[in-house]
């Protein structure tokens, strides 16, 4: 039998406004044998240091760090009569910290999968799935009365006896995989009348992603609620991995989730650094007013699973300034309380006191951008998959220091893109008709269009459409679908500002994957009126150099003119502009690292813009710049990416800034600035609207603060 214990009074309630407050979080992940030998007293001391004022610490699921009255709830075979998570969490209170107990229920062990073998999760055959990791133990169905009961029972217990803020949930879906259990055929042959999908994309993968989504959303419900009965400002918040909030239906987990944590830890391979900051920009394009807060891992995040170790301190500083600059709010962790090696925690302390620093300023603003990038999902699948189109867009905007924002698919609408004077689509493939429309007349008011590659050439659900979905207002036709080439270049044109910069040069690289396409018949004329009624004109300042081979040597040579369009641009009457590119612009960037693809993507965001950028940052270096503005005030945070492996992923050292020049535009009021990092005054120099600031130099962070509300 697992029976709840007898209730007891619950604590007080908490505060009800603990998720916006609670912003520098030290998470403690216990490994079984920590109650042996863990040392509180560091933990707590390391929490001053790093002006912490959250923790989150293991609690129970797989294992229970306290002394549980649970059957079946595994108390750690080192706990005796001690209470490990009892006393983290009773000195996490004596420094008015809030407090969130990690519970992990994705496994049980071999007496509770004996005892209660419809937890567990099971394959096409119904044999039960042992952990991937650890022989003998095993993993659990999500759509079992484990989730729904079980662990409930749980999640009541740690918040009656202990009175945490929160329940935090890792894992908490249980196997990630099909799970043919009894439970979960039942439930899904009940709501959509079908046996589960034979696997990932088989017959029935739609309908099954959704019924996932559903009853995932309802569990999150079901937890959430369990403990808001015991303190009604208490929340459950369960851990979302590096895909926002994908894995649940979005109007049950908006209702719910007071804050979002980020599962993204460091950087995997050569994955660049601002990938950090990508996924404050990823999650607030699904709820852009919610909390986000990122977690960093102080080892390296890596295949071979080195989790008991350390990675260089500059790395992880990087990691967690470049995700605070862009919203998502420092939380580090450390996998066991043992120390063995202690190179981690300084860089802690000083990324935890640099966000301590600027945060004054920067929680009272909001970030802003004139630039979207669309953030397409994949309807019908519960994987992100290539990202590759993206990256080599998001390189590119940061290398050339335009801010932007990402817009989620999910939330297209006249009224979420209205703040926007740009829209990206790096390679939108998948559009409904109903996204398309919203997107026309997002350009029909005056808003611009930058799209490559196949971007609305399928619509939701996968399915090839003939033509582009958007093909009126980028203006071309599909006349030959996507072929690989090798040895491919484009050659410049006529005049046009998106030939700036290459200057002495006839050509440059083209793609790997080319799409034929022709300007549109109505778009020929020097002024012409499109469907939707907007007059516009097109020209092709860039074109396809015909195929040639690239061996022998001596037949390497182009045979005839450039001719087909490779860069389409459009000018609206009405203000809008767009630019197409019918070829796989983005993602040959991300691989090659070609600086002309980088330039291309940069003028063409430039020009379609239309206007002078409301801020600009000029110098040397690689700098992702983060835009925070208020009603009185600006933030510009530069967050320097400058070392000797910037693409290569890992980082040693971060290279000084020389002096960088930032314009912002401002009112016709006296202005101050601040440098909020160095902690000096400067004086701006207005001049026609705009106030420019010169920074000397700046290490991994600053932040110039322009502020016009004491005039």
């Amino acid at each position: 039998m697992h029976t709840e214990p007898e209730q007891q009074a619950p604590a007080a309630d908490s505060d009800p406004d603990w998720p916006l407050a609670a912003t520098r979080w030290a998470q403690i992940t216990l490994a079984e044998d920590d109650p042996a030998h863990f040392d509180a007293d560091f933990w707590l001391q390391l929490m001053r240091d790093s002006k912490s004022n959250a923790t989150c610490i293991s609690a129970g699921g797989y294992v229970a760090y306290y002394p549980t009255r649970l059957e079946y709830h595994h108390r750690s075979k080192y706990l005796g009569d001690t209470d490990p998570f009892g006393t983290l969490v009773e000195g996490a209170r004596s420094l008015g910290m809030s407090v969130m107990a990690r519970v992990d229920p994705h496994a049980i062990h071999a007496d509770a999968a004996e005892a209660h073998p419809e937890w567990l999760a099971r394959d096409r055959d119904g044999n039960p799935i042992e952990h991937w990791a650890y022989p003998g133990i095993w993993l659990t169905c999500g759509f079992t009365s484990y989730h729904r009961e079980f662990i409930t029972q749980v999640i009541r217990e740690i918040v009656r006896d202990y009175g945490v803020d929160a329940v935090f949930a890792n894992r908490w879906e249980g196997y990630y995989g099909i799970s043919y259990s009894e439970a979960a055929r039942k439930s899904f042959r009940d709501e959509t009348g079908l046996e589960l999908p034979a696997a990932e994309y088989a017959e029935g993968w739609p309908e099954y992603v959704a019924w996932r989504h559903r009853r995932l959303g309802e569990l999150v419900g079901i937890w959430d609620q369990a403990v808001r009965d015991l303190r009604p400002h208490a929340r459950f918040v369960p851990n979302l991995g590096a895909l926002a909030a994908r894995d649940l239906a979005q109007d049950l987990a908006e209702p719910l989730a007071p804050l979002f944590i980020i599962d993204k830890q460091g950087r995997h391979g050569i994955e660049a650094p601002w990938a950090a900051g990508r996924n404050g920009k990823r999650n607030r394009g699904v709820f852009p007013d919610r909390p986000v807060r990122l977690i960093t891992s102080v080892g390296p995040e890596h295949q071979y699973r080195w989790k008991d170790s350390v990675a260089p301190g500059e790395e992880v500083k990087t990691w967690i300034v470049d995700g605070f600059a862009h919203g998502a709010l420092p939380w580090f962790t450390k996998f066991n309380a043992s120390v063995p090696d202690h190179r981690w925690v300084q860089p802690i302390v000083d990324a935890f006191n640099l966000h301590a620093t600027v945060e004054p300023v920067l929680r009272d603003l909001r970030i802003t951008a004139e630039v979207a990038l669309l953030d397409p999902t994949r309807t019908g699948q519960l994987h992100a998959g290539d990202h590759d189109h993206e990256d080599g867009f998001y390189h590119a905007l940061v290398e050339a220091r335009i801010p932007f924002e990402f817009v989620s698919d999910q939330l297209l609408s006249a009224e979420r893109l209205s703040p926007f004077k740009l829209v990206v689509l790096a390679n939108a493939e998948q559009l409904s008709d109903d996204q398309c429309a919203v997107l026309r007349e997002y350009v029909a008011q005056g808003g611009s269009l930058v799209a490559s590659y196949q971007s609305s050439l399928y619509d939701e659900h996968g399915h090839a459409r003939a033509d582009f979905g958007l093909g009126d207002v980028l203006g071309v036709r599909l006349s030959e679908s996507s072929r690989a080439v090798k040895n491919n270049y484009i050659a410049l044109m006529d005049e046009h500002p998106l030939n700036a910069g290459f200057e002495g040069t006839t050509r440059i690289i083209g793609g790997t994957n080319i799409l034929g396409v022709e300007l549109r018949v109505e778009l020929r004329a020097e002024s012409a009126v499109r469907a939707d009624g907007v007059e516009a004109t097109g020209v092709v300042p860039w074109r396809f150099i015909p195929d040639f081979p690239d061996l022998p040597m001596e037949e390497v040579y182009p045979r005839e003119a450039p001719d087909r369009p490779a860069v389409i641009c459009t000018e609206n009457a009405n203000g809008g502009r767009t630019v197409y590119f019918p070829f796989n612009l983005g993602a040959i960037f991300w691989e090659a690292l070609q600086s002309d693809h980088g330039r291309l993507i940069a003028n063409a965001a430039s020009w379609a813009l239309g206007k002078a950028p409301e801020v600009t940052v000029d110098g040397a270096g690689l700098v992702d710049v983060a835009v925070h503005r208020g009603d009185t005030g600006v933030a510009v945070a530069l967050v320097n990416l400058t070392n000797p492996m910037a693409m290569r992923g890992p980082i040693r050292e971060t290279l000084p800034l020389p002096p960088q020049r930032v314009s912002i535009a401002v009112p016709d009021r006296p202005v101050k600035a601040w440098l909020l990092v160095a902690g000096v005054d400067v004086e701006p120099t207005v001049v026609d609207g705009r106030a420019e600031i010169v920074i000397p130099t700046a290490g991994l962070l600053e932040v110039v603060h322009v502020d016009w509300g004491d005039a």
